[in-house]
């Protein structure tokens, strides 16, 4: 894992295979802003609500000049599985080698009901036009985060 990143970082660059087909790359973004959320698994409670809010929110944050993305280690087909299911309409990358989410620090150790295990911590990053983390939510709480993250974009500049 690379050193921690923190609130002016130059965020890591990345390619990874989307939903629908094709691959996505942050440098490709830019110098437009980025939210990249990472999150543990399509088709959970938690995942479900987090992608339902940020798709409700999808034109808000386009009208914001913001390209908003999903990240877990699912593949492309449970990603294309799981927007055609509740409706998505944001962009789900695949990180199933778990690179992206090393360099962004989002994969490690995690409890649940007293069993240790490996996995992504829900966190969200957002990035500046100018491909610099301009803020980081860690350990997530879904309930009202996107619209957070939301106004948080609108008074990035860019």
């Amino acid at each position: 894992m690379s050193a921690a990143l923190t609130t002016g970082s130059l965020a890591p660059d990345f390619t990874l295979p989307r939903d629908g087909g094709g691959e996505i790359s942050l440098q490709a973004l830019l110098p437009g802003k980025v939210v990249l959320y990472f999150y543990p698994r399509d088709d959970t409670p938690g995942c479900t609500l987090e992608a339902q809010d940020f798709t409700r929110l999808i034109a808000e944050f386009q009208a914001a000049g913001t390209t908003v993305i999903g990240i877990s280690k699912d593949s492309v087909a449970a990603h294309d599985k799981f927007c055609r299911k509740h409706g998505l309409g944001i962009i789900l990358a695949s990180d199933e080698h778990g690179t992206t989410s090393e360099d962004y620090g989002t994969w490690g150790e995690k409890k649940n009901y007293g069993k240790t295990y490996m996995g992504i911590t829900r966190t969200t990053f957002l990035i500046g036009s100018d491909g610099r983390i301009a803020q980081i939510w860690p350990k997530v709480k879904v309930a009202g985060h996107a619209q957070v993250v939301l106004e948080a974009a609108r008074a990035l500049p860019g």
